[in-house]
């Protein structure tokens, strides 16, 4: 069983910036592909990044080129830094696992990822 748990979301004036952590525990980190989603009120959720176990990246086009996502294996931590910061980026964000060496092609649907977090939520202001 894999444990994954989110931190670092907040209250953010539009163009700021802020970084999400997400620890995974109870398997090895560096056999995990991991991604994020993010869910506002009222909407679906929505896929944001996947980075798999050779760090290869996939980006959904809402965000590509101000979010950047990364992993650091030592301290069992996937991150999502987030640049230029919108009011439509308010959402509560989500990590999630798998036990997989790569991104695979369905990944941004959410469900072939079994291990989630609970969120972290982040408010961006206008």
């Amino acid at each position: 069983q894999v444990q994954v748990v989110e931190s670092g979301g907040g209250l953010v004036q539009a163009g700021g910036s802020l970084r999400l952590s997400c620890t995974a525990s109870g398997f090895d980190f560096g056999d995990l592909t991991m991604a994020w989603f993010r869910q506002a009120p009222g909407k679906e959720r929505e896929a944001v990044s996947c980075i798999d176990v050779n760090r290869a990246t996939v980006y959904a086009n809402s965000i590509k080129g101000r979010f950047t996502i990364s992993r650091d294996n030592a301290k069992n931590t996937l991150y999502l830094q987030m640049n230029s910061l919108k009011p439509e980026d308010t959402a509560m964000y989500s990590c999630a696992a798998k036990v997989l060496t790569y991104c695979p092609a369905s990944w941004a649907a959410g469900g072939v990822f079994p291990y989630w977090g609970q969120g972290t939520q982040v408010t961006v202001s206008s």
